[in-house]
């Protein structure tokens, strides 16, 4: 597997980057859908990563910049192939690495409360995320669960 920075404008990324926002919204009401189009994923504080075998896309997942100790993942996928093959811990371990590497001392996020997030509130639970109050702009919403880790932590 070979996680590359960038390429967010591959006709692969952006039928996954579809078909999220199209699940997110199907699954969430829509004052509760939180997904980034690419528009909102190529401004300058968001970094995408994408995960590929190959030319096949496995996954994709981005950071966003808060301020200088804190960033925030977004628009975590894996396609409907890759998925319980490893992808997605291999795209979280790279976020966080990132983050490390950056000097951040938090990383966010927000996912949703339906079973259908179930799976990934698990794996970021795996890597020692915990829940929290709304961060940044979110406010508190039924819907949402707010997760953190601590970068700074031994």
């Amino acid at each position: 597997m070979d996680i590359k920075s960038g390429v967010l404008r591959h006709p692969q990324i952006i039928s996954l980057l579809e078909e999220h926002l199209s699940d997110m919204h199907a699954t969430s009401p829509a004052e509760s859908v939180h997904a980034l189009d690419l528009t909102k994923l190529s401004t300058p504080d968001i970094s995408f990563y994408s995960a590929w075998h190959e030319d096949t896309l496995l996954g994709c997942a981005a950071i966003s910049q808060h301020c200088d100790k804190m960033a925030e993942i977004k628009s975590m996928r894996t396609t409907q192939a890759s998925r319980n093959k490893g992808v997605a811990k291999a795209l979280l371990n790279h976020l966080i690495e990132t983050a490390k590497n950056r000097g951040y001392d938090e990383l966010y996020l927000e996912t949703g409360t339906m079973d259908y997030f179930k799976p990934a509130r698990a794996l970021y639970k795996s890597f020692g995320f915990t829940p929290c109050e709304p961060f940044a702009d979110y406010q508190h919403d039924p819907n949402s669960t707010h997760m953190v880790l601590s970068l700074t932590k031994a």
